[in-house]
């Protein structure tokens, strides 16, 4: 054998060697959420995993646990920043404990409309708050939807801010909420969503409040009779992974993700949307008696939370808030 034909061969062996190292790795993700599959979370989850799929050529697997299966909302992030679970949504009121500047976009009575929240989230405000995750061991993925807050409660409509004298109300495990719904004179007990529908219908908690979608979602007209849109916050989702599941990640795969994400996320509002929607029409069919908060009331209970409001102002920073207000005021000044 030549000198020629023997490192024609040894080249050929050391790239036979190579191909394998070369090749990517399957890639397996957990994706945990609280609410049911065929709720527009679920279906955004659905839609993330398919485009996911899709742009890896089937090497990307995404594994989605919906109905708080891995636990509540407070449980799983624990879960994404030890690194047991990959990715999940929640609304900001989740976040403040790690990064105290997103308590901003649960201000009561702040946004309008979905214009309003859009152009803030998906602006320079929106993409500071982003930034702020990954030192606390998670990564933003962008911004979802989960829609405009209402109230139910098995007791009386509320038509005028005095109405929620005396109620127990389920809130979220968040501060901002639990501050507002006792500003507004109500009983604010954090609970994480799996134990709601009990406390409901053994009498333990009045009421709660959820976008329509979530009410209808986890059957809570069931135990509930009133609903009334009160719209006292807006929620968008936030979708946050897993920093150290994402430090493993080639930038390719990092890609895939963010962009996957980003056109989830566009049909997940649209479905969230016309979801919430739906669920107030379905829900007055089921029997839920609905009512709609006049501007002038609504005026009023605004009044009452605004010591809330402005303690969460200085504490999530007034020249962010100064900035997400200038958005606001943007759109407000182009209706």
């Amino acid at each position: 054998m030549n000198t020629r034909t023997f490192l024609s061969l040894a080249a050929a062996a050391l790239l036979g060697w190579a191909a394998p190292a070369l090749a990517q790795e399957p890639v397996s993700l957990r994706v945990a959420y609280v609410q049911a599959p065929d709720h527009p979370h679920g279906l955004g989850i659905r839609k993330f995993a398919e485009l996911v799929q899709q742009k890896s050529a089937n090497r990307i697997e995404v594994k989605s646990f919906g109905s708080a299966t891995l636990g509540g909302d407070v449980a799983v992030l624990s879960s994404l920043r030890g690194g047991t679970i990959d990715m999940t949504v929640v609304i900001p009121s989740l976040l403040t404990g790690m990064a105290k500047e997103f308590v901003l976009l649960d201000l009561p009575f702040l946004f309008g409309n979905y214009a309003e929240a859009d152009a803030v989230l998906d602006g320079p405000v929106g993409k500071h708050l982003l930034e702020l995750l990954p030192d606390k061991g998670l990564i933003g993925l962008g911004y979802w939807d989960h829609g405009f807050r209402i109230v139910t409660n098995s007791r009386r409509a509320i038509t005028k801010v005095e109405d929620f004298a005396g109620l127990k109300l389920r809130v979220p495990q968040s501060t901002i909420f639990i501050e507002t719904f006792t500003a507004l004179g109500a009983n604010a007990v954090p609970m994480p969503i799996p134990e709601l529908y009990g406390a409901l219908e053994a009498k333990a908690m009045d009421g709660q409040e959820n976008p329509y979608a979530a009410v209808e979602a986890l059957k809570l007209q069931e135990v509930q009779k009133f609903a009334s849109a009160t719209n006292h916050a807006y929620n968008p989702l936030v979708v946050v992974f897993s920093k150290m599941k994402w430090d493993k990640l080639t930038p390719a795969d990092r890609k895939i993700l963010m962009d996957a994400a980003a056109e989830a996320g566009t049909y997940e509002r649209k479905v969230s949307r016309e979801g919430n929607d739906k669920a107030a029409e379905s829900l007055k069919a089921k029997g839920l008696q609905l009512n709609t908060v006049g501007a002038a009331e609504v005026a009023r209970m605004r009044e009452k939370v605004s010591a809330v409001n402005a303690k969460y102002v200085k504490e999530g920073g007034e020249k962010l808030a100064a900035e997400m207000m200038a958005e606001i005021e943007k759109v407000r000044g182009k209706r």
